[in-house]
């Protein structure tokens, strides 16, 4: 799921224009109206040609009555012209409404070219009207499919983001959709009214012309044989063309939230290499697939050229031998141009049509990624007391790869779990798996002797309250901040959770205080504020459980002593769970769990792990001896 190789399609073309179009569905009374009047449009657009026709008729027969003389018939000048031999202008004459001598009836012909002119007028309101609606239908339509993806994210399993780089998904919900109603947008209109214009033209043109509309439609094999071999060949550029893309989002995205530490190892020229590459791929991309598909313009181009004067010199001989007449194919000239036209801008539409079915094939993607679990419909009892029991508990982030196998562990009501081990040891998967964030290979985790999988998410996570190592804060006031823990809290309840995690005491020294306003990054504030902001906001969701994990790392150490002392006061009566890495923090749980690759090696209280002299003991005494050393070297004499 990570993207398309550059030589590869998830989709066809077809199946996944014929999805894309499914997303209009919503919209379908919208577009049966746009339908509607497209094909009014382009009737009314169809037969200009045929009405300026008759006014060329109208003016070409007054400029022949005028040279002919006055006072006879149409039937006496043509057997006069063909008893002295000029059969050929007999024969156009006999064809021609006229009456000789008289001139040309410019009153007839402005009232022919004033309908000309209201037939085009409607005709483009009515283009503008439909291309209005359709523009509407589609950014509804694409706003539809925003929230689509929106909620399907919300379904994925976190394992599906582990293996999905954020620059890359990124793309595809921003950059995808925004290119796929781009392409909608620019190409549907188009697209219907020429696809509606090729088939009104030719009708007229048979009705003008049988024997030239066959010469003129022997271009559309053509056409399509090659318009088809070159979509063929620039398809899976333009899907490669949007792989890199993301592929290079990707990259900008974690070399932009890695600023600091690319600046801080030298490694500039190694971010600046990659992007270069990585833009290179992207450019070739970019070049073939608009090189190829840009090639079906000119050649359609040739043909319909080609095809224009092959009709002007058919045309000429018919009009010359009287078969037809000057208005006649004056208007099948422009019907061929017409026709071809439409041939053209349809062929010239593939580049966007591909880009906006690769974009697609790449949502659809998302969409079609495998949905977490169902939830059930059980709920928690009220109160919950927070008993929680790991029965037989096996799991692992690859199924061949077991992390936690056979984990057997209870945690009673208001207890404090310590859980310590070197890195790698489980630790946070222990506590992920009790927030359900993923499915257990075997075995159950319960909640007040009730399996978690049988508790819909969204009511076990409003029990839960978990701080992470990484703080999390989203742009707004510190307030805004806290208050996310639990939107209904009142004023009073947010300054008693900042007051109980000692947020109050350095809030007031910034110019704002409580109102002031921190940045996506949180840069206007220490690492150590930053953590006491997401304590306090897990202060304040009061939580049945809670999960710290390495949340006082960020804190100088006289802090981490008062913060100490307010999670004691929120320990109360509530089931903690607390991953440390510094020992001396966990020295008051009331148990402590050490774990080595996914197993319980030892448990029970510091005291007693400690004399026991085990794993824990020599995790605890590896933290003071570096300490030690140091001290001792620090206080050797120094001998000259």
């Amino acid at each position: 799921m990570a993207g398309l190789a550059p030589n590869e399609k998830s989709m066809h073309f077809w199946p996944s224009a014929k999805r894309l179009l499914g997303t209009l569905r919503p919209q379908r009374v919208t577009m049966i109206v746009v339908l509607v009047l497209s094909v009014i449009s382009v009737a009314l657009s169809v037969t200009g040609p045929w009405i300026i026709g008759k006014a060329v008729d109208y003016i070409y027969s007054g400029a022949i009555a005028s040279r002919l003389p006055a006072g006879q018939s149409k039937e006496q000048v043509v057997e006069g012209l063909r008893h002295s031999g000029q059969n050929t202008l007999a024969d156009m004459i006999a064809h021609l409404n006229l009456i000789p001598g008289t001139g040309i009836d410019f009153g007839k012909v402005g009232e022919i070219l004033a309908i000309a002119l209201a037939v085009y007028v409607c005709s483009s309101v009515l283009q503008y009207i439909q291309s209005w609606l359709l523009t509407g239908a589609v950014q509804r339509a694409m706003a539809d499919l925003r929230r689509d993806v929106e909620h399907k994210i919300n379904r994925l399993p976190l394992r599906y983001f582990d293996n999905q780089p954020r620059g890359e998904l990124l793309s595809r919900v921003t950059n995808d959709i925004d290119n796929l109603g781009q392409s909608l947008t620019q190409s549907m209109s188009q697209l219907l009214v020429s696809l509606m214009s090729m088939v009104g033209v030719l009708v007229m043109m048979l009705v003008v012309s049988p024997l030239l509309t066959l010469v003129a439609v022997v271009s559309i094999p053509v056409a399509m044989l090659i318009t088809a071999q070159l979509m063929k060949r620039s398809q899976k550029q333009f899907v490669a063309q949007w792989k890199h893309t993301g592929s290079l989002n990707a990259q900008i995205e974690e070399a932009f939230s890695g600023h600091e530490l690319v600046t801080v190892f030298g490694r500039r020229p190694q971010v600046e290499a990659r992007f270069r590459d990585k833009n290179g791929e992207l450019m070739d991309a970019g070049y073939r697939a608009q090189f190829i598909s840009g090639l079906v313009m000119p050649i359609m181009m040739f043909v319909g050229n080609l095809q224009y004067v092959i009709v002007c010199v058919l045309g000429g001989l018919r009009v010359a031998s009287g078969a037809l007449s000057l208005g006649d194919v004056t208007a099948f000239i422009q019907y061929s141009r017409q026709f071809t036209q439409p041939m053209t801008q349809v062929a010239s539409m593939t580049n966007l049509l591909q880009s906006g079915v690769a974009s697609a094939e790449r949502v659809f993607e998302v969409l079609d990624a495998e949905d977490q679990e169902p939830d059930r419909d059980a709920q928690l009892p009220t109160p919950v007391q927070g008993k929680v029991s790991f029965d037989d508990v096996s799991f692992g982030y690859k199924p061949d790869v077991p992390l936690i196998e056979h984990l057997n562990l209870t945690a009673e009501p208001g207890q404090t779990i310590a859980i310590v081990g070197p890195t790698g040891a489980g630790k946070t998967t222990l506590v992920n798996l009790i927030m359900r964030f993923y499915e257990l290979n075997s075995g159950r985790i319960l909640l007040d002797d009730k399996d978690i999988t049988e508790i819909s998410r969204a009511d076990l996570r409003s029990k839960i309250g978990m701080v992470l190592q990484d703080t999390w804060l989203f742009e707004g006031t510190i307030e805004e901040n806290i208050r996310y823990g639990n939107l209904e809290a009142t004023d009073e309840q947010v300054l008693a959770a900042a007051t109980a995690t000692f947020v109050d005491r350095f809030v007031h020294s910034l110019p704002d205080g409580y109102q002031t306003v921190i940045d996506d990054e949180g840069t206007n504030l220490s690492a150590g504020e930053r953590q006491l902001i997401t304590i306090a906001r897990a202060f304040l969701s009061d939580p049945a459980i809670l999960i710290l994990d390495e949340a006082t790392s960020s804190v100088d150490t006289r802090t981490e002593v008062l913060l100490q002392h307010a999670m004691n006061a929120l320990r109360s009566d509530r089931t903690s769970f607390v991953i440390a890495h510094r020992l001396s923090t966990i020295r008051d749980a009331d148990t402590i769990i050490v774990m080595e690759n996914g197993h319980i090696v030892e448990h029970g209280n510091h005291v007693d792990l400690l004399a026991a002299r085990g794993a824990y003991h020599r995790l605890y005494m590896s933290q003071f001896e570096g300490a030690l050393v140091d001290e001792t070297e620090e206080l050797a004499p120094v001998h000259s």
